[in-house]
């Protein structure tokens, strides 16, 4: 149950300085968050001073060297403080959540043998089902793929559920749909593949922003997410049970470390973006030491920054929940709107605020540039959700026009873009 936690949005947007940008004399709303956040002040700053005072090479005998490796250390520590996993060790970094899960999914198929079962949905970004689908060809794997409610835009539980066989040795499942805002029953489904002795994969890079997550609560075997999808600089992150980093094969260099993280961090890594990550954690960390009044019981296994953190990321819950709302709510009053997904209040805790609609007589792409001449900034097509699109019978049409609210934006910049589409559909 999330508490109603206090956010002050007005301090937390001091905190973005894009936020100051204007187009045509009215300061621009971001609403394409699920595409990429904006950063924080403190990852800026971050980036800038680790490029003058710490650029350099790891593990070198002199000071900007020892300066980068202790960057490095604090970004592994940091972020598994944010997911809460039981070592620093754990947290892998890449240079996207996609190019991990290939090399990643590359070493897991060392392992598989010919007729061994991968499980994958068609509710998920295609990051998390194409290298399943490649890794299947090259292995002789045969792939399940899990359908969708097309009315409501959720898995189908059932069909997964019956698919998930002690055939299986795979199942990549995304935390929350990218396109139409679903959060799954990941607890649920990791639960499946464990009785059957399955691995887990799960994609959080679309709920990363939106609320807390516990890789030691959910018991996943591997979760992935990108910073820049929760306001920091453009990096893949991935946690891995530590037994499995240790156990699998990399693919890598020689002489570079057989421990991990360092065996699965592969050639040398975007130090000043790891900085960068830091920074922008040390911001999400005060915005919860700010709200934690009342609200540390319900991370009674945490302490420190880690409860910090997580307190934060319920905070942002709470709150986005009142936008998604009042969205939603907008919405429905719009001439030939059709949206995709829950729609319904009882189920804003099931769905993070990205939101996927069409509009009779208007094309998504129309609809988006109407709206960024506007100043409004939403993204149109499939956002690489291939299958869910294809299952709506959108993917031949253009897709959706997909709104995507984070905390720093307001409820009046959620009635400006309702405003700017019944113009738009009424002209």
């Amino acid at each position: 149950m999330i508490q109603a936690l206090p956010l002050d949005v007005a301090q937390v947007r001091q905190h973005f300085p894009s936020l100051a940008l204007e187009q045509n004399g009215q300061p621009v709303v971001y609403l394409d968050n699920p595409g990429g956040t904006q950063v924080t002040q403190e990852c800026i700053a971050a980036i800038t001073d680790y490029l003058t005072t710490a650029n350099a090479n790891t593990h070198g005998a002199f000071l900007t060297s020892a300066r980068t490796d202790a960057f490095l250390t604090e970004a592994h520590a940091a972020m598994a403080d944010l997911l809460h996993a039981a070592d620093p060790r754990e947290i892998v970094f890449g240079p996207n959540m996609t190019t991990l899960t290939f090399a990643m999914s590359r070493a897991i198929g060392r392992t598989l043998q010919p007729g061994d079962e991968i499980v994958v949905t068609a509710l998920d970004h295609d990051a998390n089902v194409a290298p399943w689908l490649m890794l299947a060809e090259d292995r002789g794997c045969v792939v399940q793929m899990a359908e969708v409610n097309t009315t409501n835009g959720t898995l189908d539980m059932d069909d997964l559920r019956a698919k998930i066989t002690p055939r299986t040795k795979v199942v990549a499942v995304g935390y929350a749909s990218n396109a139409v805002g679903t959060i799954n029953d990941v607890a649920a489904i990791i639960g499946w593949a464990q009785h059957v002795g399955a691995l887990t994969w799960i994609d959080a890079v679309q709920f990363a922003p939106h609320g807390p997550i516990d890789v030691q609560a959910l018991g996943c075997d591997f979760l992935a997410c990108s910073a820049y999808k929760f306001f920091g600089p453009h990096l893949g992150i991935v946690y891995g049970r530590l037994s499995l980093l240790e156990s699998l094969q990399a693919y890598k260099v020689r002489p570079s470390d057989n421990e991990p993280p360092g065996k699965w961090e592969t050639g040398t890594q975007n130090h000043e973006c790891l900085a960068g990550l830091v920074g922008t954690l040390h911001y999400l960390e005060a915005l919860g030491h700010n709200a934690q009044d009342g609200a540390t019981s319900q991370f009674p296994m945490m302490t420190g920054r880690a409860r910090s953190l997580h307190v934060a990321m319920a905070a942002i819950q709470a709150y986005e929940q009142t936008l998604a709302r009042r969205l939603l709510a907008g919405l429905v009053g719009l001439p030939g709107v059709h949206i995709y997904g829950l729609t319904d209040e009882a189920d804003l805790a099931r769905r993070v605020p990205t939101v996927a609609i069409t509009i009779d007589g208007h094309a998504p792409r129309a609809l988006a540039e109407a709206l960024g001449e506007r100043g409004i900034f939403c993204w149109d097509g499939n956002y690489y959700a291939v299958t869910l699109m294809e299952r709506l019978g959108l993917e031949q049409t253009g897709g959706a026009l997909r709104i995507g609210l984070a905390h720093y934006n307001t409820a009046s910049e959620v009635d400006r873009l309702l405003a700017a589409l019944h113009e738009i559909v009424g002209g």
